[in-house]
């Protein structure tokens, strides 16, 4: 298999900064100070744009992209969210649809809804409000 063109791999990255880097921002800016979540954002695209030739040989890069994006906003934040909790953050706070949820993170829609149902039933059963 020959590697692709050069302006194909541009063209591609592109195309994937332009797709995710609206929530990726949110999702940092919805758990850290504005200047840690632009230093967050900035260090994931720097990471990606590096490595793309290798990361559009992954499975799925979104879901590569996205661990990579939630590790440093949980280390930047001192705080982890579970795969639950960052699903209705994403959903209920900054109001994605669970297709864009699935397309950002790479899971697979049936899974996004899950989570949402699980975390529906703990608010619901508990009687919690959701708040990041």
């Amino acid at each position: 298999m020959r590697p692709a063109p050069a302006a194909v791999l541009t063209n591609s990255f592109y195309a994937f900064y332009d797709l995710h880097r609206p929530a990726y921002r949110d999702y940092a800016a919805a758990r850290l100070a504005p200047e840690e979540a632009k230093i967050a954002v900035s260090h994931l695209f720097d990471l990606v744009a590096s490595h793309w030739s290798t990361i559009v040989r992954e499975p799925d890069p979104a879901a590569w992209a996205w661990k990579r994006h939630t590790q440093t906003v949980a280390r930047r934040s001192g705080h982890t969210l579970t795969p639950v909790e960052e699903t209705l953050l994403l959903h209920e706070e900054l109001r994605l649809s669970i297709d864009k949820i699935a397309t950002v993170t790479g899971a697979d829609p049936a899974a996004v809804s899950t989570r949402l149902a699980a975390a529906r039933r703990v608010l619901q059963d508990t009687g919690a409000q959701w708040r990041a």
